[in-house]
């Protein structure tokens, strides 16, 4: 009952809640992103959401301007402490979270929940297990299961087993937990980086 209609009517209350800090914070967000290197203030990426359908994700830029894609080889975002893809306010952004804050707009628009897996790129089918394509049965999230527990740390098999997790026990209960341990990940700085070095063998798609 929860994830067909009370869901909904949770993440647009919510959204509409934060709306107003997203708009305090874009102003001088947008200043600094655009004094460092004069580039886009918003980076628009392509992902998959529910019944694999595509729509574009919004985010904070936190990346140099055309920076490339690298993946780990299971497939999953490669992110380290020392990235010299990341800009400086960038990784100020990713400490905090606050590159994700314009997602409230695909939640107002429907694209997106609150909470659940985290939306997939659209490259990364042929990685997944075949189990793994229910997680496409709900709604991606701002945050998930996987990021209050692991946030980036997580491997491609942890993520797959969390996210499956959150679709067999999708509850409000569960979703506020999430939102919790989410702030309590962010306030600590918890697994932001899977990584802490730079020597870790990848592979750029």
């Amino acid at each position: 009952m929860y994830r067909y209609g009370i869901k909904r009517l949770f993440d647009v209350i919510v959204s509409l809640l934060a709306l107003p800090f997203l708009v305090i914070i874009m102003i001088p967000v947008a200043i600094l992103i655009k004094l460092e290197d004069r580039g886009p203030v918003f980076y628009n990426a392509s992902r998959l959401g529910k019944n694999m359908k595509e729509f574009r994700m919004y985010k904070f830029r936190s990346m140099k301007v055309n920076a490339p894609d690298i993946r780990n080889k299971d497939g999953s975002t490669f992110n380290s402490e020392n990235d010299p893809r990341v800009t400086r306010i960038g990784k100020i952004l990713r400490r905090t979270s606050i590159d994700e804050l314009p997602q409230l707009l695909n939640v107002l628009k429907g694209d997106m929940s609150f909470v659940g897996p985290r939306p997939s790129p659209l490259g990364n089918k042929n990685l997944y297990p075949k189990d793994y394509f229910r997680k496409f049965d709900v709604k991606p999230g701002i945050t998930g299961y996987n990021q209050a527990v692991l946030r980036n740390k997580s491997t491609m098999e942890q993520r797959v087993e969390n996210d499956l997790y959150y679709v067999e026990n999708v509850s409000l209960f569960l979703d506020i937990k999430i939102l919790f341990m989410t702030f309590v990940s962010v306030i600590k700085s918890k697994n932001i980086n899977r990584y802490e070095n730079e020597k870790e063998k990848v592979e750029l798609k």
